[in-house]
């Protein structure tokens, strides 16, 4: 045997050697298939991940509308009467000055009527003028009548004498009325305080030209300082909750740092179309005479929660042409905008008084292009907070 012949190997051994090689090279083929197929199955699913937008949600935050509501108002007197003059005349004298307090019926000042005093004795000698009428007409029917009785004059005359007697009796009756009308005219003469108070105005002087019928500017202006009252312009979202007999907190500029108490009197119960605020009255104790009328005060009214009020993020609140939207993501992570309508911005925070409910999950800033039934990756949920406390 050559010993070419020993080195050979066998026609079996090199088949088993090429078996091997060709699982070999299979393996290697297949394990390129699979890294490069699970390769791909990574990068559709980061692509998908990264076409789904991650988003943070908010609960909105329950209870809201309560706090204090601040709003600015004058006061006033909480009586106050104007004087004007009800006879023509001059200004004779006055008794009174601003800051002065006067009690019913005092008397401020007083004017001279030279004209009504001269209609005065005209009106009493007209007067006598028709009583004397009268008695002579009262006089002769009475005699005329007796005539009759004893056929001396016809019916017709004494009919006639009697007749004269009433025509003559009502002349003298509106002569009286006429007296007394001009004498209430002279009693207008003195100028008198209609209730307890303090005079806050004085715009006539000594011999200035007094018209009556309330021509002009007023002579005195006599207010009830030791109450007082003050109008507030109450916006409609928060009408409801403003009661009648509620105490108000009410502060002004010249006394900082101090606190007055009023008390809700009455409202309007109307809104005020133009400027959509009802009209609320509230009155304050002023004994001690500290709060001067017409000043300036700012009015605190406390509120009560309502929980129909939801406050969410700003951001959260999105504005296009279909209106004020949020979105809100479901148990499946799909998007759902819902309409709203804002009660109150606060600013970093607004607060919602329609669209949405406890337990809502709100995404906080939606990216645009998101529509309804897009699905969005969740991140860890955070609550509200921020300022709720309306104030004005």
């Amino acid at each position: 045997m050559s010993p070419e012949t020993l080195h050979t190997p066998p026609p079996r051994r090199l088949r088993l050697a090429g078996i091997i090689a060709a699982i070999v090279v299979l393996a290697i083929v297949v394990a390129g298939v699979a890294t490069r197929a699970n390769d791909s199955r990574k990068l559709r699913t980061w692509t998908d991940d990264q076409a789904t937008p991650t988003v943070n949600v908010v609960s909105p935050q329950s209870g809201q509308g309560g706090g204090d509501l601040n709003l600015p108002g004058r006061l006033q007197a909480y009586a106050r009467a104007p004087i004007f003059a009800r006879t023509s005349g001059y200004l004779k004298y006055w008794k009174v000055d601003i800051g002065q307090k006067v009690k019913a019926g005092d008397v401020l000042g007083e004017i001279e009527t030279p004209d009504l005093d001269q209609q005065l004795l005209q009106a009493k000698a007209d007067l006598a003028s028709a009583r004397a009428n009268e008695s002579l007409a009262q006089t002769t029917a009475t005699r005329w009548k007796d005539m009759r009785d004893s056929d001396s004059v016809s019916k017709q005359e004494v009919d006639e004498k009697m007749g004269d007697y009433d025509a003559k009796h009502a002349l003298a009756a509106a002569a009286a009325a006429n007296l007394e009308r001009i004498q209430a005219l002279k009693g207008y003469a003195k100028l008198t305080a209609p209730f307890d108070g303090t005079v806050t105005a004085r715009e006539t002087d000594v011999g200035a030209l007094i018209n009556a019928g309330g021509v002009g500017q007023e002579l005195f202006v006599v207010s009830d300082t030791r109450k007082l009252r003050m109008y507030v312009n109450v916006p409609q979202n928060y009408a409801p909750a403003i009661k009648p007999g509620e105490p108000v907190k009410l502060t002004v500029p010249e006394y900082p740092g101090q606190t007055f108490t009023g008390t809700i009197e009455s409202s309007s119960a109307a809104i005020n179309a133009a400027s959509g605020t009802t009209l609320v009255q509230v009155s304050v104790d002023n004994k001690d005479g500290k709060l001067l009328p017409g000043s300036y005060a700012s009015a605190t009214f406390g509120l009560p929660a309502n929980a129909t009020l939801f406050s969410v993020p700003a951001s959260a609140v999105v504005y296009d042409d279909r209106g004020l939207r949020v979105a809100l993501v479901d148990a499946q992570n799909k998007v759902k905008f819902k309409d709203v309508t804002i009660t109150r911005d606060f600013g970093k925070t607004i607060q919602l008084g329609s669209g949405i409910a406890a337990g809502d999950r709100l995404i906080e800033s939606p990216p645009d292009g998101l529509a309804d039934g897009d699905t969005v990756r969740v991140s860890a949920p955070k609550k509200v907070e921020g300022d709720h406390a309306p104030k004005a």
